[in-house]
């Protein structure tokens, strides 16, 4: 098998049209959220700290794999049943994996935040830029290197018909002529590891953080500590959620509108979140976006 076709929405026929228009506009407004953000931060010298270098690359790595996946769903909304070959599927899967090194980025950030917090004396001495650079590459071999799609995509397929709208390792080994049990097993502790591993660090983070707040005599410097945190606390919760919800669930769960709902969440609204969340409650980044602005008016 060379050639696949992905079922997408073509159940929900009488709405492709707004789902397309929708969708469209959601993309658009996520690749020009996060390359804002990406320009902001370069080109604004009050922002050439840690934390918005792990934004940088968080930013950029939502704005590689939506593009691997968005626009061959908007082409399948328009067109039906256009085939996808096996290295464009293999392309989409290995590019996607992004979403795994997000996991560790959050990570990363959440880690920031606990030094920042925890121990603010020694923040530049700790995350340094060669710090910065060591965590980064971490976070991408770390998550390039736990995707199982590798072993999965090699599989022998008997089947052309993807019941989704792009090459995801779980609907990929639905297309396998073999009992895929093994691959299953595989799929699952990656995914648990990739999944609790940082969620565990976080979690681990986030006790530090709360036990100095807590210390803090003035209500104020709760106030501000707790601000600090709360858009990467967003981040999480959002991200964590949807990716155990679609590759932790027991199989006899799955259902073809839920995975959808999920996948769109995880793909569409997920990378959208970033530029709103990290631009809308963050006073650096709004500063930064009115300075911008005032020096083009001006």
């Amino acid at each position: 098998m060379t050639e696949f076709i992905f079922l997408g929405f073509s159940r929900f026929h009488e709405h492709q049209i707004t789902l397309f228009a929708v969708f469209l506009i959601l993309y658009t407004l996520t690749l020009a959220g996060n390359v804002i953000i990406v320009t902001i931060i370069h080109i604004d010298r009050h922002l050439h700290m840690p934390i918005y270098f792990f934004l940088i690359i968080l930013a950029s790595s939502e704005t590689v794999y939506t593009p691997v996946t968005i626009p061959r769903m908007l082409s399948s909304l328009t067109a039906q049943n256009q085939p996808i070959s096996l290295a464009g599927c293999t392309t989409q899967m290995f590019f996607f994996v992004t979403l795994a090194i997000n996991c560790f980025l959050l990570t990363v950030v959440g880690y920031d935040h606990c030094v920042a917090i925890c121990n603010p004396l020694r923040y530049t001495l700790i995350i340094s830029k060669r710090v910065c650079v060591q965590l980064m590459c971490g976070a991408f071999s770390i998550g390039h290197g736990s995707c199982p799609g590798d072993i999965h995509i090699y599989l022998p397929f008997c089947h052309r018909v993807v019941g989704h709208f792009f090459c995801d390792i779980l609907p990929a080994m639905k297309l396998s002529c073999i009992d895929t049990t093994v691959n299953e097993i595989i799929n699952f502790v990656v995914s648990l590891s990739v999944i609790l591993v940082p969620m565990g660090l976080v979690f681990i983070s986030y006790v530090l953080i709360i036990s100095t707040i807590l210390n803090i005599a003035s209500a104020v410097g709760q106030k501000k500590a707790f601000a600090t945190c709360a858009s990467h606390l967003t981040m999480v919760m959002v991200h964590y959620s949807c990716a155990s919800t679609a590759y932790l669930k027991p199989k006899s769960e799955n259902s073809v509108e839920q995975d959808l709902l999920l996948s769109v969440t995880y793909t569409i609204i997920t990378p959208l979140l970033n530029p709103v969340v990290y631009s809308l409650r963050n006073k650096e980044v709004k500063d930064a976006l009115r300075r911008a602005v005032g020096r083009n008016i001006s």
